[in-house]
């Protein structure tokens, strides 16, 4: 889905951001600091949910009191 939108963005910062992308168009600029922006913010989301909700059990214990159903 795409929408249509007249925005005042820094022609310099463009311009840089062009010639270190070798991307040709401002569109395609924008697009791709966009993209590199949510994706950033995701890792960052993904880093503070990792030590999260993990198992902290003891697996060697669990196995020695483990009854066998043979």
């Amino acid at each position: 889905m795409f929408a249509r939108t007249n925005v005042l963005i820094d022609l310099d910062l463009i311009q840089e951001a062009s010639r270190l992308t070798k991307i040709r168009t401002k569109k395609d600029v924008i697009a791709c600091a966009l993209t590199e922006l949510v994706q950033q913010y995701r890792r960052k989301k993904l880093l503070t949910l990792r030590h999260e909700g993990l198992w902290q059990g003891d697996l060697a214990a669990m196995r020695e009191n483990r009854h066998d159903s043979a």
